[in-house]
């Protein structure tokens, strides 16, 4: 009578070895495969379950922030690498603008573009997981109020042009150009070089690079950063130049470490900074940014970024420069590099707070 529960009790723990053995096979296996298919750069990102989701971000524990579609929460893969899981709110009927990141993002390599190393579709349950960027976004350097982290002018110089080359490589080193619509320091990463990548890519779309006039149903974009010609038709037709404009308002916010926009400034002429700049910067009088006078490399550079702002935030997207150019800008001495003329939307408003002021 003692010999059946032995007997089956030895069934149980070898049937547990093996299972338990068999576990251990499989989940390096998992590594093994996962970190395959992450080095491979020409694959498609990885499809996850939304259970193996759940698993990567401990059950979405770590909350690093909010995006214009959903939560972000950081994870780790059973390769121990970090990732941010993008955890898209509820979907649209279709899930086409989900549908549209991963196509999009699945065919981008470039250093300066955030990688999309997979992602989820299950039934309304949607996510993106990208690389994780230690140093987090933009947006919480350049107006971080505590200056915990200070950028150099030399090091703001780099992001500004790895932002451009980012930009640049949407619109021009794809088969297929890839406008952003949302260009604006929330959706540049950094990582932990402080080297930027363009992200978010839930309002881009895709247009063969011979259609350069592209028809929008309605204005996309975030204030202060959407190009006037996604709000008022008669001043063009909207193409890459959209975007352009819209990294025009991020030089000028990198520059000033503030938003451009600050009714709070102790100077009325220092609301708008961008006119601010503008006024300045043409009567020949130093711009005062920080507490400590720049030095003539930092003015060279300063100098660089404005110039290169100006030029791409100009009203008509016929003025605005192509990414290409602006890097040839960022590049060039600044001997050979001429100011615009101050845009059309300055103008208006150096002229209405003058109103104000009778």
């Amino acid at each position: 009578g003692v010999l059946i529960p032995r007997t089956l009790l030895g069934i149980i723990c070898l049937i547990a070895l093996v299972t338990y053995k068999w576990q251990r096979r499989h989940l390096s296996a998992d590594e093994k495969i996962e970190e395959f298919l992450r080095s491979q750069n020409n694959l498609m990102p990885i499809r996850y379950s939304y259970n193996e989701i759940k698993r990567i971000t401990k059950g979405f524990k770590d909350k690093l922030g909010e995006g214009g579609y959903g939560s972000v929460f950081k994870g780790k893969l059973r390769s121990n690498h970090l990732v941010a899981v993008k955890l898209l709110g509820k979907a649209k009927t279709n899930g086409q603008d989900f549908i549209s990141e991963v196509a999009t993002i699945g065919r981008i390599h470039h250093v300066n573009v955030a990688k999309l190393v997979g992602f989820c579709v299950e039934g309304s349950k949607q996510a993106l997981v990208y690389d994780f960027m230690s140093n987090g976004s933009l947006d919480k350097i350049i107006f971080s109020g505590e200056d915990k982290i200070t950028l150099s002018w030399q090091k703001t110089f780099e992001i500004a042009i790895g932002v451009a080359r980012g930009i640049e490589y949407l619109h021009r080193g794809c088969d297929t150009q890839i406008l952003h619509f949302d260009i604006k320091p929330h959706n540049i990463l950094l990582d932990e070089n402080f080297v930027p990548k363009v992200s978010d890519f839930g309002l881009a779309k895709l247009y063969l690079v011979d259609d350069s006039i592209v028809s929008l149903t309605a204005a996309r974009g975030t204030l202060g950063y959407i190009a006037p010609e996604l709000v008022y038709k008669n001043i063009g037709g909207i193409s890459y130049k959209a975007d352009v404009y819209s990294f025009g308002m991020l030089l000028m916010e990198m520059i000033g470490k503030r938003k451009n926009l600050n009714e709070f400034v102790e100077h009325s002429s220092q609301t708008y900074f961008p006119s601010w700049v503008y006024d300045r910067f043409n009567q020949g009088e130093d711009i005062e940014l920080g507490d400590a006078p720049l030095t003539s490399t930092e003015k060279t550079i300063v100098t660089k970024i404005i110039i290169a702002a100006f030029w791409c935030i100009q009203m008509k997207p016929t003025d605005r420069p192509s990414m290409s150019k602006v890097l040839e800008i960022l590049d060039k001495d600044i001997k050979f590099l001429e100011m615009p003329p101050k845009p059309y939307q300055l103008l208006l408003e150096s002229s209405s707070s003058t109103e104000d002021k009778k």
